[in-house]
């Protein structure tokens, strides 16, 4: 739709002036001969933008300035004035008008003053929708989702934290299985003591037994004194073994005495260590796999297995992408001191289209590499340091065709309208030798249109 305008001015050769200029860029205009007018005008429709004169016969711009931001503080206004001091303009200023612009003003400077306001408040409006989803969001300490999937997972948490029981979380790497278990942890009434995460899988082998269980000096070369292991650390807490599936067989062995009476000895030792934990696991395998071909204990599995929580990959619960791009942008903004607070619908579109086999961590790192990267204060889509993926989805839209009887069947129109359009804006820049003016002439739209466009989709930086 286009963006509603009121202009407020007494002289009529000046009302009619803004209303043909600024009806040729595409805007809706509507017009008001003096501040009354226009007050009631105000009360009764929320105008995208004012364009005031100060002087108005028998109110001032500003008590129209100030009636404005009475009924919406969001108001975009923008004062005009041949005769205004500067004192009139600091004070319109402070009661909160976009920007002040002298008469004679520059035509071109005056439509870029109001295409920029305007750009601002679409900036403002899609933050605030933004903050609003985020609000909505369930967080379970650093976990950021709000669809259906996430949701249950929630459920699951808030129930088994409340118990001693073994949990297995499963699910694809990168998909966030110790951040369920740290929520675990700390929905439980175990949360003042330790949560000792153990990657499995990164601990030597040599290593792993005295790792787990502690050892006594002297036990082996190299025992030059007593260790306490991770199992005796986690005491009153909760132990997280990431990657169970890698373990070997021997070190399973031994394991599932501690698994199943909490009690173990250290290597060395003579007595058994009792010792009061949670024991929540994680794998990236199907560990009933790996039970069938003898790479895993099927006690040790029934034990650790009690209760499982399935983590979906991202692919699957692409309705948390938003947030989680706009929660990782906030949270890189803030570390590299960069205000970079936006990324564009353009750029999310582009992101639905990627399954992210690395799951939420490759997400992440996505957006930690592009806000680093940024020159902006928005992420537009070439802003994504996606590399080869991000090249071949565009070239796969600039040479797909549509067929209009997959509509049948059901298709994603947003995404399709995206697609053809940045297609033909592309085919225009590239028949005119990159002339916008022409290029927006073959397209039947403003050059306004099409500079805005072409900014939104950052055409221009392509390769």
């Amino acid at each position: 739709m286009p963006a509603h305008l009121l202009i407020v001015d007494d002289e009529r050769s000046m009302r009619e002036l803004l209303e043909y200029m600024l009806a040729r860029e595409g805007y809706q205009i509507a017009l008001a001969e003096n501040g009354r007018k226009a007050i009631e005008m105000i009360q009764a429709v929320d105008y995208d933008l004012i364009l005031s004169d100060i002087r108005l016969g028998d109110l001032t711009g500003l008590e129209v300035l100030r009636a404005a931001k009475q009924k919406n503080p969001r108001s975009i206004v923008i004062m005009i004035s041949a005769f205004a001091s500067t004192e009139t303009a600091v004070e319109a200023m402070n009661d909160g008008a976009y920007d002040y612009v002298p008469k004679p003003f520059d035509n071109d400077e005056l439509k870029q003053t109001i295409a920029n306001a305007l750009e601002r408040k679409t900036v403002e409006a899609d933050r605030q929708v933004i903050e609003d989803e985020l609000k909505k969001t369930v967080h379970f300490g650093k976990i950021v989702g709000s669809s259906p999937r996430m949701q249950y997972i929630y459920q699951m948490v808030r129930q088994v934290a409340k118990t001693r029981t073994n949990v297995l979380i499963t699910g694809e790497s990168g998909t966030g299985k110790e951040l369920i278990a740290r929520a675990i942890h700390e929905e439980s009434d175990r949360a003042e003591n330790a949560f000792i995460p153990v990657n499995c899988g990164g601990i030597p082998e040599t290593l792993v037994e005295s790792e787990f269980f502690g050892h006594k000096k002297g036990a082996f070369t190299g025992a030059t004194q007593d260790k306490m292991g991770l199992l005796e650390a986690a005491h009153g807490g909760t132990i997280f073994l990431d990657e169970v599936g890698e373990l070997s067989i021997p070190i399973q062995v031994k394991l599932l005495r501690a698994v199943q009476e909490r009690v173990f000895r250290a290597v060395g030792g003579t007595r058994d260590i009792s010792v009061d934990i949670r024991i929540v696991s994680a794998t990236n395998k199907r560990l009933e796999d790996e039970v069938i071909a003898g790479r895993f204990r099927e006690d040790l599995f029934y034990r650790l297995n009690v209760i499982e929580i399935k983590v979906p990959p991202l692919r699957e619960r692409k309705g948390d992408l938003k947030i989680l791009a706009q929660h990782f942008l906030e949270k890189f903004s803030r570390e590299m001191g960069k205000e970079v607070s936006k990324i564009s619908s353009y750029a999310i579109d582009l992101l639905k289209k990627y399954d992210f086999p690395g799951n939420v961590r490759e997400l992440e790192n996505l957006i930690e590499r592009s806000v680093a990267l940024s020159n902006t204060n928005i992420l537009l889509p070439d802003s994504l340091a996606m590399s080869i993926h991000k090249r071949r989805w565009i070239e796969g839209v600039q040479n797909k065709r549509y067929d209009i009887d997959e509509v049948a069947k059901g298709v994603a129109l947003d995404n399709i309208l995206a697609e053809i359009e940045h297609a033909y804006l592309k085919k225009a820049m590239e028949c005119t030798n990159g002339n916008k003016n022409k290029a927006a002439e073959l397209l039947g739209i403003t050059f306004r249109s099409f500079r805005y466009r072409l900014d939104k989709l950052d055409i221009e930086n392509e390769n």
